[in-house]
């Protein structure tokens, strides 16, 4: 892996991240570095899922956003403290 795709992967890392984050709307208690983890990850997903069924560029990237925000909603639901 070549330093331009390692960067170039964790901006869009970051980007599907925070439109995750955008699209699931509570309070989540993310940081920059576990909004960056879970962009990474869903983007993984998301683009090994579109890639398997040979859909395009933007169906890819809203699977990617999707599983993205699916994960941010799980760890959001999970770590919220007690009322």
């Amino acid at each position: 892996m070549t330093p331009t795709g390692l960067f170039s992967g964790i901006v869009i890392g970051l980007l599907i991240g925070a439109l995750a984050r955008l699209v699931v709307r509570n309070s989540q208690p993310l940081g920059c570095l576990l909004t960056l983890i879970i962009g990474v990850v869903g983007g993984t997903i998301g683009a090994a899922i579109a890639g398997s069924q040979g859909w395009g560029f933007w169906i890819t990237v809203a699977i990617q956003i999707l599983i993205a925000a699916i994960i941010v909603a799980i760890f959001s639901a999970t770590t919220r403290p007690p009322r």
